[in-house]
Order: C-alpha cells, then structure tokens, then sequence
C-alpha cells in the first residue's frame, strides 16, 4: 500500500469513523505527508493514530486530535490562522492546506528551525514559524480568525484571548494538573466577551510560558527525569525475581507460592502483547507438569475452545467443522502464541491413554449466542431429534437478530416485543431433566451441550441488561464466565484444577479497584477468591512501553500500535523505575513485607484492551487500583512486543484440524 493509500485509509478509519465530518478538514489530512514530518526510523508509524516522539523530547500530535481540533476551529479558507506549538509543523501543514495564512509559535529554537526548513520543502508559503513564547502569541499579526493550543495550559492565557478578531474562535486544553484537562471553545463575541464551550476530557503536554506553566513542568513523560530514586521502587528491585528470558526463568518459587490452589488465573495488561502469552503458556505448562493442572479456560467463546479441546484430547463425538475465531478480535486467539500452546497441549496429551485425564481446553466467554443455539441443535438431533424440534421453535425467538445480537436487547426493552428469555431457559430446563439419559451416552458431548445451552441463557439475558447501563451487563458476563468455570470443575472431578487466562480487569480482585469500589462491579477474580478463598491464585502482569495488536475502534482492523510509556503516578511507573527489565513479584507472601505495605496505597493501573488509543490513554485506559490486593504475585515485562496474529489461511496452515 503506498503512502497515498494508506493516508485514505487512515482518513476514513481513524478519523472520518470516529465524526470528523468537514470538507475541507478531511481533504487536508488526505494532503499531508505525515511521514515527512517523522525522523526516518518511525515513518513506517506514520498514519498509526498515535503520538510519536520527535527532537527537544516533544511529540507530534496523533492525526485524529489534529483533525478533530482543526475541524472545532471552523476554519474558513480566508481565514487567518495561528498555531501554538509548532514541534514537528505537522499540524501547522494541515492547518495551511485549509486556510488562507498560518502563523505558529514554537519555543524550541531546534525544532522551530527544522519545522520553518521543511514547510518551506514541502510547499507552504502561507505558514509562517517564529520561535517564541506562545502563551504571548504574536501581537505583530493580529487579530486571528482562529487559534489552535496544542500545549495545557492551567488557563486561557488573556494576550490569545485579546488576538482574537471579533467572532475568532480559540481551541485549547486547560487543566491545573495534565490529568485534569478539558478541551474548550472559546469564542469572542462582538462586543469582546468571551464564550466559552466544553468539549470533553483531554491531555496534552503542559503549555510552558508567560501566561502558562513553568519550565519544570514541561518536562516530557516519555523521557527520564533524574530525580531521587523512589523509595518504593529501590524495594521492588530488592524484593523481586529477575530474569532474562521466559524460556530460563525459575518458576519453582512461584510454584510454591502457588501451593495446593485449585484455579490459579492469569491475567494481561493488553489483549496483544506476546510476551503476556509466552509467560503465560510457560506458567500453564509448569502447573500441568508440576502441579497436575487439567483444564485451561480461557477468556474466550465456548464453541470455538471446544474447537481447540476436541482436537487436543482426540475425542470421538463429531464435532461442528467451521472456521473459529472469527468474530472481533480474531487475533486475541488466532495468532502463533497460541497455535504454539496448543502444539503443546496436543504433544502432552499425547502421552495420557485415558482422554479424560488429558488437559481440557475450554471458553468461558458468552459471545457466541447463535454458534452455540447450532451446537444445541446438533447434539439434540443426534441423541432425540423430537426434542430437537422443539429446542429450534423455542430457539427460533432470537433468529431474526442473528446478524446483530446486540439488536435483539433494544428490541427485547421496546414495547410490543416479546422477550426470549423463557423459550431459551425452557431449553435448557429440559436438557438437564434428562441429564441421567443423555450424559450415559456420551457424558462429555452432552457437558458440551449443556454448556452451550447455559451460554445461550446468559447472553440472552446480557444483550437485554446492557441497554440499561450501569454495571449490569458486565456482572453478568464474569458471573457467567465464575459460573462456567465451576460447573467444568464439577464435571471434571473434585482433583481437577484450573489455569485461566484473562484480562487483568477479569482475573484481579475488582474489589481492589474502582471498578468495585466505585462502579459497583464485580469479577472471576473476585468470585474465585470468594468461593475458593486461598485455593484461588491470580497473578497480574504489566509493561511500560512497547507494541501492541489493538484496533482503534470495536469491529475495526488490528494495527500494531506504540505504548506509550506509562503515567508518572501509575504503577506501572513505578515498576519502570525499578530498572529492572523482566521480574516475578510475590504479593501475597512477599520477600520483604515493605513491599507490600508501600504498594497498598492506590495508584493509577493501566489496561489496554482490544481497543487502544493512546491519545486519550488516561482517560481511557487507567483506572485505581490497590495492587496488592487485587494479585496474589505479579509480572513485569518492561518493554513488550505485539502478538504473532494470524489470518485465517496461515491459521488454517498451521493446525488445520482447529482453524480449517
């Protein structure tokens, strides 16, 4: 794809997408060669929706802030423009393809020189660049039409307010701390009042000036500050387990924190990183080897696991042969991580005659409502096709949203709709009166069916709460995912244990975090804890910086994407500051009791999930939580790399008797 295309490409998915919708405004980011403005080692990011770091330890601003800011201005192709902040002069070439004349202000001579040389390279004539202090702009070539801030400051500086022509408008973040920034309007009025408008929670890099912020405070996240070694994080380095790669690192003292527990989960801070994926097979295979674990669960659909446990265990029953992993996000478990745990999985089960002492492979996820009404019906109309008759009328309620469950909640709430929730229970009721009967069959095959049938219940009832609001929805998606989770350990015997692999925000207690303490939520980690008290084991992993396998919006392509490095008061942070590459930490029985004393105390935790976008990560992406109350140990990876993903015909090559 040239560069041309993949400005086109970026246009419609990351910004036209996401509401941009003037002319002019998308024209202009079409026009620009965002690479042009890149040093040469990171234009292959260039049309990635993320800041990237440029000279003086600045970044250029992420092209849908740019495009959605420009688009705030209303800019008129007579207009007048001036630009605060040029760094790279990115925004400012934007800004020039939409108005008459451009005059920016950047207060790193370095950078103002490198941005006035490559306008002039590039064709802008109408942009014109001063080095300065912004937060006076430039009396010289007033009054503007419009003014664009792209620095916080912690108020709208006077001198900008007073450049404006009568009618300007002046976009700009403000906030007293950089988490705490809104992006406002402000428009003069005729008779020079100011009128100013709110358009949502921002965070930008402080405004250093006259009528901004000091010096100190513009001192950019990404670079290293030298300050005092924190005290919290000297203990970290004192009280981990370094190591140097996944493949040597001794788990033996992690195995023995870990003792007798029945489920142990695994957690990620990302759905896309492979270095959680690597760590987290090498943990799973210890605890099958060492502990005798039989079941992996995964954050994932039923159907498709099944898939998966079918194929690793080498069982008889016949089994529906269609693509899996195909829903959003195919790369969460289509990639080669995974395909290199199942080749395990396989190998090892291969030593085990009896199929049901081999380790299971199992989804706890309730997405796949209509895969699972398929695997019902098969099973049904092998076993008592009458039954299966009356299993598809009762099914038949939820048929015409197939292509759109989510469809089905709005209409399950809206007057003159009748509700599914009977038919599917009635189901299910009916599968377990006559458990005796067909579990004497084939007690596996019908386990599967059962729990295909308890999917569709719960999702019927997931897709009607979640147009509620509130915590309701998701409740039920980790009360469902705890019930599945005990209803396999169940059937496979009261010695059977349990590795599950999910995100941090599932497998963490959410009572040591917001998302309990505030917000009402509830979570597996939480329910295992509960249930299993000591015998429930979660270990929590995280990252500073790096690449990720994320998409920007849900449903949208996966991109490989930069982390940005994390929030100076975040944990995270503070594990960077341990200078310690890779490290075990034990939580619940640490090495020096300090450690988790000092890390009791909430601090920002970052989660990316499927969806990343870093230009508003703080808001979007962390939450408070109590680290040591939420994991029982904890794994640090300081730089990481996206997962392996894998499209549908590599997948297929790989291990065709799953993905084909």
């Amino acid at each position: 794809m040239d560069r041309q295309e993949q400005r086109r490409q970026m246009v419609k998915r990351q910004i036209e997408a996401r509401g941009v919708r003037q002319t002019a405004v998308l024209e202009a980011m079409r026009s620009v060669p965002r690479e042009a403005f890149l040093p040469t080692h990171l234009s292959e990011f260039a049309y990635e929706d993320t800041p990237l770091p440029i000279e003086e330890g600045q970044t250029i601003s992420q092209p849908y802030i740019v495009a959605a800011m420009a688009e705030a201005l209303r800019i008129g192709p007579n207009d007048k423009v001036l630009e605060i902040g040029t760094g790279s002069g990115y925004a400012a070439a934007v800004l020039g393809e939409i108005a008459a004349e451009v005059y920016t202000i950047e207060r790193h001579r370095a950078l103002a020189d490198e941005a006035r040389s490559r306008l002039r390279e590039l064709g802008y004539p109408n942009v014109h660049v001063l080095c300065g202090d912004g937060t006076l702009g430039w009396p010289e070539h007033a009054p503007f039409d419009a003014i664009l801030v792209s620095a916080g400051g912690p108020s709208v500086p006077q001198a900008l307010v007073e450049q404006l022509a009568p009618g300007g408008r002046m976009v700009i973040p403000v906030g007293a701390e950089v988490r705490d920034q809104r992006l406002l309007r402000v428009t003069k009025q005729p008779d020079g009042e100011a009128r100013t408008e709110d358009l949502g929670g921002v965070r930008f890099v402080p405004l250093i000036g006259a009528a901004g912020f000091a010096e100190d405070a513009g001192a950019p996240s990404a670079k290293r500050v030298p300050t005092p070694e924190p005290p919290v994080a000297h203990l970290v380095r004192e009280a981990c387990q370094p190591f140097a790669a996944i493949d040597d690192v001794e788990l033996g003292p992690l195995l023995d924190q870990i003792g007798d527990a029945r489920v142990v989960l695994l957690g990620e801070a990302t759905h896309g990183t492979s270095e959680f994926y690597r760590m987290r097979t090498r943990i799973t295979t210890e605890l099958v080897l060492r502990r005798g674990f039989d079941v992996v669960a995964i954050e994932g659909d039923w159907p498709d696991a099944a898939r998966i446990d079918h194929h690793i265990r080498d069982l008889d029953y016949p089994i529906r042969e269609e693509p899996i992993f195909t829903r959003f996000p195919t790369w969460m478990w289509r990639n080669r991580e995974v395909v290199e745990l199942i080749a395990w999985l396989k190998s090892h089960n291969e030593l085990i005659d009896d199929s049901r002492r081999r380790v299971g492979f199992c989804g706890l996820d309730l997405y796949s409502l209509y895969k699972s009404i398929d695997a019902v019906l098969d099973y049904l109309r092998d076993v008592d096709p009458k039954a299966a008759e009356i299993a598809k009328q009762r099914y038949a309620c939820l048929s015409p949203w197939e292509r759109d469950p989510a469809l089905y909640g709005r209409a399950a709430i809206s007057r003159g709709y009748a509700r599914c929730e009977g038919p599917v229970v009635e189901v299910l009721r009916d599968l377990l009166e006559r458990r005796l009967e067909y579990a004497l069959a084939d007690g596996d095959r019908f386990f599967d069916a059962t729990s295909n049938a308890h999917l569709v219940a719960a999702a019927e009832e997931y897709y009607r709460v979640m147009y509620y609001g509130g915590p309701d929805s998701w409740n039920l998606r980790d009360q469902h995912m705890f019930d599945t989770l005990e209803r396999l350990l169940e059937f496979r015997g009261p010695r059977a244990k349990a590795v599950v692999w999910a995100h941090n925000s599932h497998v963490g207690d959410a009572r040591a975090t917001e998302m309990g303490a505030a917000r009402g939520e509830h979570n597996i980690g939480q329910l295992c804890r509960m249930s299993f008290g000591h015998s429930a084991f979660s270990i929590g992993f995280g990252t500073h910086t790096g690449t990720v396998a994320a998409a920007t919006d849900w449903g949208g392509p996966m991109a490989v994407k930069r982390v940005r490095p994390s929030h100076p008061t975040s944990y995270e942070r503070l594990f960077h500051d341990a200078e310690v590459p890779a490290f075990l930490l034990a939580l619940r029985n640490p090495v020096r009791e300090a450690v988790r004393e000092e890390l009791a105390s909430p601090r920002l935790e970052r989660a990316i999930g499927v969806i990343y976008r870093p230009e508003t990560e703080l808001q979007s992406h962390y939450f408070q939580a109590a680290l040591p109350w939420q994991f029982d140990a904890y794994v640090w990876f300081d730089e990481t790399h996206a997962v392996r993903a894998l499209d549908a015909e590599s997948a297929r090559h790989e291990i065709p008797q799953v993905y084909g």
